[in-house]
């Protein structure tokens, strides 16, 4: 039973009883559920925040679990693929080196974000260090496989090493136990005819119409032709590895176009054929399509001390014979 109230009326002097309305009555019961739904979000919010489910709690420690093995995980990938950039590094700068060999052309295509459209589409929780990871690991898995491709072609070298070394130019095109022979050398020389500054790109060898002239590695012979306004009788043989030899301004040809032939075999004679001002030999080593100094390949047949003559002979800037 609810309490009766009274108040004191000043006018009368009297104690009047309170009379309750429906309005107040609404207005208390209102009172009192903002009041209990305020308390029962003030604990909710306490809940949450200062108290886990188990099942919550299980979640959160699976959670911190994979973001430290992650961490872990990609400071390994960081260790491999250091490791990787050190193993590139050594075969371009030192096994290549050794073979001559210029690095493999790698496919320089990287992965987009499109690769993983289907991954980004999923509703995974933490999708960002997912696609991050993946995108590492193709990085690496390509690494790897364009290693083992180089790997691949370093061994063949290996194995033809023996036949580079053979094949390389690696003597005088003829006779020259003196040195006296070699009268002009590679680079800007003047000219016999035009007499001007023009670039001389091989070294002659003055001798009498009729020296005979040797293949300076093994190879095949790709040309055997007669150009008269240039190199005259001329032969050029094909030594594989990038290397070819050209001989001009022969007298007669020992050789035919697709002989094979090895180092110091016969296969022409000096003489004055073509752009030639006296009987000699002109003779050029070509690298990868690019004219290089003969002298530096004169290495087979010399000692230290005629080396360092020749290369002081070479370098004296006088007429070249054609």
């Amino acid at each position: 039973m609810s309490k009766i109230k009274f108040y004191y009326d000043t006018e009368t002097c009297k104690y009047e009883r309170v009379q309750t309305t429906v309005s107040d009555i609404l207005l208390n019961a209102a009172g009192f559920i903002i009041l209990s739904l305020l308390f029962a979000a003030g604990l909710l919010f306490l809940y949450n925040h200062f108290f886990k489910s188990p099942a919550e709690q299980l979640l959160i420690k699976e959670n911190k679990e994979l973001k430290f093995y992650y961490k872990l995980l990609e400071k390994e990938m960081k260790e491999v693929s250091l490791v990787l950039n050190q193993l590139q590094d050594r075969d371009n700068n030192i096994y290549r080196t050794i073979f001559g060999s210029e690095p493999l052309n790698t496919d320089n295509k990287i992965h987009t974000i499109e690769t993983y459209r289907e991954l980004l589409d999923k509703n995974l929780s933490n999708k960002e260090l997912i696609v991050s990871l993946y995108y590492k690991i193709d990085k690496i898995k390509k690494a790897l496989y364009e290693q083992s491709k180089s790997y691949d072609n370093i061994v063949a070298l290996a194995k033809d090493k023996d036949k580079m070394l053979m094949s390389i130019p690696a003597i005088q095109p003829l006779s020259n136990p003196d040195l006296t022979r070699l009268v002009s050398g590679f680079g800007y020389r003047m000219h016999p005819i035009y007499k001007v500054m023009m670039f001389h790109s091989g070294v002659d060898f003055h001798a009498p119409r009729g020296t005979p002239v040797y293949a300076t590695g093994d190879g095949v012979v790709v040309t055997v032709n007669v150009n008269p306004g240039g190199y005259g009788k001329e032969i050029e043989i094909d030594h594989g590895f990038g290397y070819k030899t050209k001989y001009a301004h022969l007298d007669r040809f020992n050789v035919v176009k697709g002989k094979k032939v090895k180092r110091g075999e016969l296969i022409g004679f000096t003489g004055s054929t073509g752009a030639a001002t006296a009987p000699h030999l002109h003779y050029e080593v070509i690298y990868r399509g690019e004219k290089v100094n003969p002298v530096h390949y004169f290495f087979k047949d010399l000692n230290e001390q005629q080396y360092k003559k020749i290369l002081e002979l070479a370098e004296v800037e006088n007429q070249s014979l054609s």
